[in-house]
């Protein structure tokens, strides 16, 4: 498994977003991506993120952001996901667990002393020029937006 850390080039990604569109990581080669994992569509926790970027998006990409999902549902759970919720920007689908692993995002986890598999809530600030510039490991989901602009301040 990958450990990434910033000043590290960002992982290649190709994968299909909620039209089924191939999208690449280096289709936003000269523009600023906030590339954030999420471990599933329509919980409680990674709508309240989804929506914080959503209210968010207008002013993030004033400031040059592309925003980017990721999560290993499908293109028909994003779709759903992106309607209910009206979000304006991409959610790519890692079913087969690429992109998760390529960014160390694949992780055990406990709840209530089961143990399993899933996607650790993390935030990946990328440069223009595909280097990571910062990593959000404690990720707020009711203030994910406002982590970011923080770190650029």
């Amino acid at each position: 498994m990958a450990t990434l850390e910033v000043g590290d080039k960002a992982p290649a990604i190709q994968a299909k977003d909620q039209h089924g569109k191939e999208v690449k990581l280096a289709d936003f080669k000269g523009k600023k991506v906030i590339l954030y994992f999420y471990p599933k569509d329509n919980t409680p926790g990674c709508t309240t993120e989804a929506c914080n970027f959503r209210d968010n998006y207008q002013s993030l990409l004033k400031n040059g952001y592309e925003v980017i999902g990721v999560s290993i549902d499908s293109e028909a759970s994003h779709q759903k996901f992106i309607n209910k919720y009206e979000l304006p920007f991409t959610l790519l689908a890692d079913e087969d667990q690429k992109i998760v692993n390529d960014y160390g995002v694949w992780v055990e986890k406990n709840m209530y002393g089961k143990k399993y598999m899933g996607t650790a809530r993390t935030t990946f600030i990328i440069d223009e020029n595909g280097v990571i510039q910062h990593i959000i490991k404690k990720v707020d989901n009711k203030n994910a937006s406002q982590q970011i602009r923080d770190l650029m301040a």
